[in-house]
């Protein structure tokens, strides 16, 4: 089975008016095959490393596939010609993070193979291309259906495969973490990014967030939303739109294919930063002073930070904050040029002292695997982002009331 319509498995009755949507799709079992048996070498070598021998193990493996979604931006074409089609796309992706066996007479199971790169774009593998704005809420859901219902089927049974000359029975686990947050709310049914509740893991509002800067606990998975979406449709209570939607926690639509939420570490910086970026500005015009500055006021002060930053360290200003900025903007040096246009001493202490922290923090989500790459910044997070945490609702807490 080579590259099918994408529309395959989705039913459309007569009144459907025919999808315009171009998408282009692997069937999911044909695209794990095509998968294993390009790591045959890989999985045959992890096997003989750990003393298997090959006659021993024909079933117990398990793999474990990472599943990405993510919108693809401007793609139009620039001198027409073809069919009229959505100039976004959306790529479904998935990655083979490990294979691991569990032999019959064994009790752990034992990692025959992991993906050295498994953030890269060369160990993901495209299953389903998509000519949809990742907005379009309908017709993606229409479009990625057949994928989860495959996903689905295959949850629950072994694919037997003939791997290094022996059939061997393999069963899979999806694990979704590879959306960003807007594709993880529009999947999971939580609100758009403008909601008052910010967060994808947990339940707090705008308000509580800002008070409790540290304790979280995570609430937000796959299972109660679909419960939370069947109170906000029901409506058990009778309660009124408000009080329900509090109930809920704005989970409003129905939650549509299970994911993992998790932050990258692209938009953790990103996040960060122009976080950090409203700060400086804050810093220059003394606001923590200030009871309610004008427009006029802080567009003053932002020109301040965009021409100090361009003078003092080539940043060139951006409409929208990216991650090459983002990275630039967080370092030692970027705040010593803000510095420079912060009157008093001991805010520029301050302003310091919290870029020392995020910095001390910032190489436990960029690593692949924090234990082993930064054990001692790992040790010290929780204490460290406390200390952050600390610093913004005292001396920052002018932002944050």
């Amino acid at each position: 089975v080579g590259i099918i319509n994408g529309l395959s498995g989705w039913t459309s009755s007569v009144d459907d008016s025919p999808a315009d949507t171009i998408t282009r799709r692997f069937r999911y079992d044909v695209a794990l095959v095509s998968a294993l048996k390009d790591l045959e070498e890989d999985i045959m070598e992890g096997l003989r490393g750990s003393g298997m021998e090959d006659s021993v193990c024909t079933s117990g493996f398990s793999v474990m596939i990472k599943e990405s979604c993510d919108g693809m931006g401007d793609v139009s074409e620039k001198h027409g010609g073809g069919p009229v089609v959505p100039e976004k796309a959306v790529r479904f992706s998935i990655t083979i993070m490990s294979v691991s066996v569990l032999a019959d007479d064994e009790e752990e199971a034992v990692t025959i193979f992991t993906e050295p790169k498994p953030n890269s774009e060369l160990s993901c593998k495209p299953l389903c291309l998509m000519f949809v704005d990742e907005s379009d809420h309908e017709t993606l859901t229409a479009l990625l259906g057949p994928v989860v219902a495959e996903r689905n089927a295959m949850k629950e049974s072994r694919l037997i495969l003939s791997i290094g000359g022996l059939p061997r029975s393999f069963r899979f686990h999806f694990r979704g973490t590879g959306y960003d947050e807007k594709m993880v709310r529009e999947m999971e049914g939580l609100e758009a990014s403008g909601s008052s509740y910010v967060c994808t893991l947990c339940d707090s509002s705008r308000a509580e967030a800002s008070e409790n800067m540290v304790l979280h606990s995570i609430t937000r998975c796959h299972d109660e939303n679909l419960e939370r979406y069947e109170i906000w449709r029901t409506n058990p209570f009778s309660e009124s739109g408000e009080e329900l939607r509090d109930r809920v926690k704005g989970v409003s639509a129905k939650p549509f294919m299970e994911t993992q939420p998790t932050l990258d570490a692209l938009h953790c910086d990103i996040g960060n930063a122009t976080e950090f970026y409203k700060i400086f500005q804050d810093e220059i015009g003394e606001v923590y002073q200030k009871v309610n500055p004008t427009r006029e006021e802080r567009r003053s002060w932002r020109a301040a930070l965009d021409k100090q930053l361009r003078k003092k360290l080539k940043l060139r200003p951006v409409m929208r904050m990216n991650g090459n900025y983002a990275r630039r903007l967080m370092t030692q040096e970027s705040v010593e040029v803000v510095c420079e246009l912060v009157p008093s001493e001991e805010r520029r202490e301050a302003l310091r002292e919290l870029m020392r922290l995020y910095l001390q923090m910032k190489p436990v989500w960029r690593a692949t695997c924090p234990a082993k790459e930064c054990p001692d910044q790992l040790c010290r997070y929780s204490f460290n982002s406390q200390s952050f945490a600390d610093l913004l609702s005292s001396t920052f807490k002018y932002r944050y009331n």
